[in-house]
Protein backbone atom coordinates (compact mmCIF):
# COMPACT_ATOMS: atom_id res chain seq x y z
CA UNK A 1 0.00 0.00 0.00
CA UNK A 2 1.56 3.51 -1.04
CA UNK A 3 0.94 5.99 2.23
CA UNK A 4 3.36 8.65 1.25
CA UNK A 5 1.28 11.64 -0.35
CA UNK A 6 3.11 13.21 -3.37
CA UNK A 7 2.35 17.21 -1.86
CA UNK A 8 4.30 18.73 -4.70
CA UNK A 9 2.47 17.07 -8.01
CA UNK A 10 -0.80 17.96 -5.86
CA UNK A 11 0.37 21.35 -5.36
CA UNK A 12 0.95 21.80 -9.06
CA UNK A 13 -1.97 20.65 -10.00
CA UNK A 14 -3.58 22.96 -7.57
CA UNK A 15 -2.35 26.08 -9.20
CA UNK A 16 -2.62 25.02 -12.91
CA UNK A 17 -6.36 24.54 -12.11
CA UNK A 18 -7.03 27.76 -10.00
CA UNK A 19 -10.00 30.11 -11.60
CA UNK A 20 -12.33 27.40 -12.51
CA UNK A 21 -15.50 27.93 -11.15
CA UNK A 22 -18.69 24.78 -11.64
CA UNK A 23 -18.41 22.32 -13.92
CA UNK A 24 -16.58 22.67 -17.17
CA UNK A 25 -17.42 21.47 -20.83
CA UNK A 26 -15.29 19.27 -22.89
CA UNK A 27 -15.48 18.09 -26.37
CA UNK A 28 -11.82 16.50 -26.33
CA UNK A 29 -11.12 13.01 -27.34
CA UNK A 30 -12.61 10.90 -24.52
CA UNK A 31 -10.29 9.31 -21.69
CA UNK A 32 -10.92 7.24 -18.71
CA UNK A 33 -9.57 7.71 -15.58
CA UNK A 34 -10.08 5.12 -12.82
CA UNK A 35 -8.84 5.49 -9.13
CA UNK A 36 -8.56 2.53 -7.19
CA UNK A 37 -9.36 3.88 -3.59
CA UNK A 38 -10.75 3.11 -0.26
CA UNK A 39 -11.62 4.71 3.15
CA UNK A 40 -9.65 3.31 5.21
CA UNK A 41 -6.59 4.76 3.20
CA UNK A 42 -5.15 7.81 4.54
CA UNK A 43 -3.43 8.60 1.46
CA UNK A 44 -6.25 8.42 -0.54
CA UNK A 45 -8.42 11.43 0.22
CA UNK A 46 -6.04 13.92 -1.85
CA UNK A 47 -6.24 11.36 -4.86
CA UNK A 48 -10.24 11.44 -4.17
CA UNK A 49 -9.95 15.42 -4.46
CA UNK A 50 -8.08 15.26 -7.51
CA UNK A 51 -10.13 12.93 -9.32
CA UNK A 52 -12.90 15.34 -8.59
CA UNK A 53 -11.20 18.77 -10.06
CA UNK A 54 -9.95 16.27 -13.24
CA UNK A 55 -14.20 16.07 -13.29
CA UNK A 56 -15.21 19.19 -12.64
CA UNK A 57 -12.67 21.32 -14.17
CA UNK A 58 -11.36 19.33 -17.49
CA UNK A 59 -8.44 20.91 -17.59
CA UNK A 60 -6.92 18.76 -20.75
CA UNK A 61 -8.82 20.76 -23.43
CA UNK A 62 -7.87 17.92 -26.23
CA UNK A 63 -9.41 15.45 -23.32
CA UNK A 64 -13.02 15.26 -22.55
CA UNK A 65 -11.36 12.91 -18.89
CA UNK A 66 -14.36 10.28 -17.92
CA UNK A 67 -13.58 9.65 -14.73
CA UNK A 68 -14.85 6.59 -12.38
CA UNK A 69 -13.90 6.14 -8.55
CA UNK A 70 -13.41 2.19 -7.58
CA UNK A 71 -13.61 1.28 -3.96
CA UNK A 72 -11.41 -1.67 -2.93
CA UNK A 73 -12.48 -3.73 0.52
CA UNK A 74 -8.60 -5.13 1.34
CA UNK A 75 -8.85 -2.01 4.00
CA UNK A 76 -11.93 -3.19 5.14
CA UNK A 77 -9.98 -4.78 8.16
CA UNK A 78 -8.16 -1.83 9.35
CA UNK A 79 -11.28 -0.59 11.53
CA UNK A 80 -13.55 1.35 9.12
CA UNK A 81 -16.20 -0.83 6.26
CA UNK A 82 -15.83 1.75 3.32
CA UNK A 83 -19.42 1.64 2.18
CA UNK A 84 -18.58 2.02 -1.11
CA UNK A 85 -16.27 -0.97 -1.47
CA UNK A 86 -16.46 -4.41 -3.63
CA UNK A 87 -14.70 -7.01 -3.92
CA UNK A 88 -15.15 -7.05 -7.79
CA UNK A 89 -12.84 -3.54 -8.09
CA UNK A 90 -10.63 -5.36 -5.91
CA UNK A 91 -10.03 -7.99 -8.80
CA UNK A 92 -10.23 -5.67 -11.44
CA UNK A 93 -7.62 -3.88 -9.97
CA UNK A 94 -5.43 -7.14 -9.52
CA UNK A 95 -5.98 -7.60 -13.17
CA UNK A 96 -4.43 -4.36 -13.62
CA UNK A 97 -1.37 -5.82 -10.92
CA UNK A 98 -0.66 -8.38 -13.08
CA UNK A 99 -1.27 -7.08 -16.44
CA UNK A 100 1.42 -3.70 -15.39
CA UNK A 101 3.79 -6.46 -13.71
CA UNK A 102 3.81 -4.60 -10.51
CA UNK A 103 3.55 -6.16 -6.89
CA UNK A 104 0.16 -6.05 -5.84
CA UNK A 105 -2.72 -3.66 -5.87
CA UNK A 106 -1.82 -0.08 -3.99
CA UNK A 107 -4.05 2.62 -3.35
CA UNK A 108 -4.33 5.23 -4.24
CA UNK A 109 -3.68 4.04 -7.98
CA UNK A 110 -4.87 5.76 -11.06
CA UNK A 111 -4.83 4.04 -14.35
CA UNK A 112 -5.32 6.42 -17.71
CA UNK A 113 -7.24 4.29 -20.42
CA UNK A 114 -5.92 1.12 -19.84
CA UNK A 115 -2.88 2.31 -20.49
CA UNK A 116 -0.91 3.88 -17.48
CA UNK A 117 -1.01 3.65 -14.16
CA UNK A 118 0.54 5.58 -11.30
CA UNK A 119 0.33 6.99 -7.75
CA UNK A 120 -3.42 8.68 -7.58
CA UNK A 121 -1.76 11.85 -6.06
CA UNK A 122 0.57 12.24 -8.35
CA UNK A 123 -0.88 15.38 -10.78
CA UNK A 124 1.93 15.36 -13.25
CA UNK A 125 1.71 12.18 -14.51
CA UNK A 126 -2.30 12.48 -14.40
CA UNK A 127 -1.77 15.26 -17.40
CA UNK A 128 0.87 13.59 -19.20
CA UNK A 129 -1.29 10.20 -18.80
CA UNK A 130 -4.40 12.00 -20.42
CA UNK A 131 -2.31 14.25 -23.03
CA UNK A 132 -0.86 11.09 -24.56
CA UNK A 133 -4.06 9.10 -24.17
CA UNK A 134 -6.12 11.66 -25.88
CA UNK A 135 -3.87 11.77 -28.72
CA UNK A 136 -4.21 7.68 -29.53
CA UNK A 137 -6.98 6.84 -32.12
CA UNK A 138 -10.38 6.07 -30.97
CA UNK A 139 -13.18 3.67 -31.41
CA UNK A 140 -16.90 5.19 -31.42
CA UNK A 141 -19.21 4.71 -28.47
CA UNK A 142 -22.58 6.05 -28.24
CA UNK A 143 -24.87 6.68 -25.51
CA UNK A 144 -28.56 7.80 -25.99
CA UNK A 145 -31.52 8.35 -23.13
CA UNK A 146 -34.45 6.91 -24.57
CA UNK A 147 -37.12 7.29 -21.46
CA UNK A 148 -36.32 5.19 -18.59
CA UNK A 149 -33.07 3.19 -20.75
CA UNK A 150 -30.27 4.34 -22.80
CA UNK A 151 -29.97 3.09 -25.95
CA UNK A 152 -25.98 1.96 -26.31
CA UNK A 153 -24.22 1.60 -29.58
CA UNK A 154 -20.42 0.81 -30.32
CA UNK A 155 -19.29 0.78 -33.95
CA UNK A 156 -16.25 -1.69 -35.34
CA UNK A 157 -13.36 -1.35 -34.07
CA UNK A 158 -11.26 0.55 -36.91
CA UNK A 159 -8.69 -1.42 -38.76
CA UNK A 160 -5.39 -1.47 -36.78
CA UNK A 161 -3.72 -4.48 -34.65
CA UNK A 162 -6.62 -5.23 -32.26
CA UNK A 163 -8.99 -7.44 -33.62
CA UNK A 164 -11.68 -7.88 -31.00
CA UNK A 165 -12.27 -6.27 -27.71
CA UNK A 166 -15.03 -6.20 -25.03
CA UNK A 167 -17.73 -3.47 -24.15
CA UNK A 168 -18.73 -2.65 -20.68
CA UNK A 169 -20.98 -0.60 -18.83
CA UNK A 170 -20.74 1.10 -15.74
CA UNK A 171 -23.66 2.67 -13.30
CA UNK A 172 -21.49 5.40 -10.89
CA UNK A 173 -23.15 7.63 -8.16
CA UNK A 174 -22.36 11.55 -8.74
CA UNK A 175 -21.40 11.62 -5.19
CA UNK A 176 -20.81 10.63 -1.75
CA UNK A 177 -19.43 11.22 1.80
CA UNK A 178 -18.56 9.68 4.94
CA UNK A 179 -17.88 11.03 8.33
CA UNK A 180 -15.29 8.04 9.13
CA UNK A 181 -15.60 6.89 12.79
CA UNK A 182 -12.06 4.38 12.62
CA UNK A 183 -9.49 3.30 10.82
CA UNK A 184 -6.63 5.91 9.42
CA UNK A 185 -8.44 8.43 8.60
CA UNK A 186 -11.00 8.61 11.68
CA UNK A 187 -12.28 12.16 12.19
CA UNK A 188 -12.59 13.11 8.49
CA UNK A 189 -14.87 13.90 6.57
CA UNK A 190 -14.78 12.35 2.96
CA UNK A 191 -16.14 13.06 -0.16
CA UNK A 192 -16.34 11.18 -3.45
CA UNK A 193 -17.21 11.83 -6.86
CA UNK A 194 -18.08 8.95 -10.00
CA UNK A 195 -18.84 6.13 -7.20
CA UNK A 196 -18.70 2.99 -9.26
CA UNK A 197 -21.67 1.44 -8.12
CA UNK A 198 -22.12 -2.04 -10.73
CA UNK A 199 -19.58 -2.97 -13.32
CA UNK A 200 -20.56 -5.49 -16.17
CA UNK A 201 -19.42 -6.86 -19.43
CA UNK A 202 -22.17 -6.40 -21.97
CA UNK A 203 -20.50 -8.37 -25.16
CA UNK A 204 -17.65 -7.89 -27.71
CA UNK A 205 -16.80 -6.10 -30.81
CA UNK A 206 -14.25 -6.61 -33.57
CA UNK A 207 -12.74 -5.43 -36.93
CA UNK A 208 -16.07 -6.15 -38.77
CA UNK A 209 -19.31 -6.17 -37.12
CA UNK A 210 -20.63 -3.83 -33.71
CA UNK A 211 -22.77 -3.96 -31.00
CA UNK A 212 -25.67 -2.63 -29.69
CA UNK A 213 -28.01 -2.63 -26.81
CA UNK A 214 -30.15 -1.24 -24.01
CA UNK A 215 -29.55 -0.91 -20.68
CA UNK A 216 -31.88 0.53 -17.55
CA UNK A 217 -31.03 4.29 -16.71
CA UNK A 218 -30.88 4.80 -12.49
CA UNK A 219 -32.17 7.77 -10.84
CA UNK A 220 -28.88 9.29 -9.86
CA UNK A 221 -26.38 7.44 -11.66
CA UNK A 222 -24.15 8.59 -14.53
CA UNK A 223 -23.50 5.88 -16.66
CA UNK A 224 -20.72 5.19 -18.21
CA UNK A 225 -19.46 2.68 -21.51
CA UNK A 226 -16.31 1.72 -22.65
CA UNK A 227 -14.56 -0.28 -25.15
CA UNK A 228 -11.38 -2.38 -23.42
CA UNK A 229 -9.13 -5.22 -25.08
CA UNK A 230 -9.13 -8.99 -22.83
CA UNK A 231 -7.41 -8.84 -19.76
CA UNK A 232 -7.98 -4.72 -18.64
CA UNK A 233 -6.25 -3.83 -21.72
CA UNK A 234 -6.05 -0.80 -23.28
CA UNK A 235 -9.32 1.16 -23.16
CA UNK A 236 -9.78 1.81 -26.98
CA UNK A 237 -13.10 4.24 -26.24
CA UNK A 238 -15.59 5.30 -23.83
CA UNK A 239 -18.31 7.82 -23.10
CA UNK A 240 -20.98 8.98 -20.74
CA UNK A 241 -24.34 10.42 -19.98
CA UNK A 242 -25.11 12.44 -16.85
CA UNK A 243 -27.04 11.52 -14.46
CA UNK A 244 -30.90 11.98 -15.01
Amino acid sequence: MIRKLVFASVTVFTVSLSGGEGPQVSTGAPVLVELFTSEGCSSCPPADAMLARLDREQPVPSAHIIVLSEHVDYWNHDGWTDPYSSAAFTARQESYARRFGIDGPYTPEMVVDGRTQFNGSDARAAITAILDAASQPKAVVRITRQGAEAHIEAEALPSGPVHKANLYVAWAAESGASDVLRGENKGRHLQHVAIAQDLKKLGSVDGRSGFQTEVPLKTGLRLIVFIQQSDNGVVLGSAELPAA
